[in-house]
């Protein structure tokens, strides 16, 4: 089938607290829950909203479904695709603590069918994807690269999250390849992450326009704390932002991006691209 170049939007669902890694390690859910304080359930209305008549997919994390079930079945009742984040959001590259992530979302991401996957922090390693293979997913999202290098492993496709590189295409890109500075120096700069469209979100749209005209169909990240702000969003992150300052363009308000992205490009779902690609 014919790809029609597109803007492939994705929206990792996640509680606000993701930004902010000193709560990697919170393993009471309940404390987490009440961390959330209903937010990742009450802007979900209002970011739907702001995609009607369109759609993309939304990473969600797992324990969401779980303090709100009525949020995944809210996803796909609007037309989206629903993928897989991680069960709790932190860093999940060594291949044990992936592999009992799996086992703990298991149930309501086959009750949703769920087929796409997005490490936290776009970080997977390469044994990752067999451990996705045997769980059913059938394509990843889960390192940079620049738009359009698909590749296969372990029967897993994998779409980067795209970057403009300043050097020659590779033939092969091995996980994992999160957004840092070696990431930088290897002369890519990752234009679909949020840190970007934080940064510089005019370039980011000419970048975009530039990856379409050239029939190339780049991947995107918003988080819904860029859209709908929380209460107290950052009172709350303040301690982080002063020992991570790299984290403020992640809290910076994306409508206005958002806004002129939907006015001038056409955007799509990731499982949709993956089936035109095989």
């Amino acid at each position: 089938m014919k790809q029609s170049p597109r803007v492939l939007l994705t929206i990792d669902y996640e509680p606000w607290f993701a930004l902010s890694r000193k709560y990697d390690r919170l393993n009471d859910l309940q404390m987490r829950s009440d961390l959330d304080h209903g937010f990742t359930k009450d802007a979900l209305s209002q970011i739907l909203e702001l995609f009607s008549g369109y759609a993309i997919s939304f990473f969600l994390v797992g324990e969401i479904a779980e303090w709100y079930p009525q949020v995944p079945a809210a996803i796909t009742a609007a037309g989206h695709e629903l993928g897989f984040h991680c069960q709790l959001h932190r860093s999940l590259t060594n291949p044990d603590e992936l592999e009992l992530d799996l086992v703990r979302s298991r149930s309501w991401r086959q009750q949703y069918r769920v087929t796409g996957y997005r490490a936290p922090m776009v970080g997977l390693g390469e044994s990752g994807y067999p451990l996705l293979a045997k769980e059913g997913f059938s394509y990843s999202s889960s390192i940079y690269a620049p738009t359009g290098s698909l590749q296969r492993k372990s029967g897993i496709l994998e779409i980067p999250v795209s970057t403009f590189s300043l050097q020659s295409r590779r033939a092969i890109y091995n996980a994992p390849r999160p957004f840092n500075i070696r990431l930088l120096l290897d002369g890519e700069i990752p234009f679909g992450s949020s840190f970007m469209s934080g940064l510089t979100p005019g370039w980011v749209l000419k970048r975009v326009e530039s990856e379409l005209k050239a029939g190339l169909s780049p991947v995107l990240i918003l988080h819904p704390y860029e859209l709908i702000k929380p209460e107290r969003f950052l009172k709350n992150l303040l301690p982080d932002l002063v020992t991570s300052p790299q984290l403020l363009p992640f809290t910076r308000n994306k409508l206005a991006f958002l806004t002129e992205l939907l006015k001038n490009f056409p955007v799509g779902r990731m499982d949709q691209f993956f089936k035109e690609s095989m």
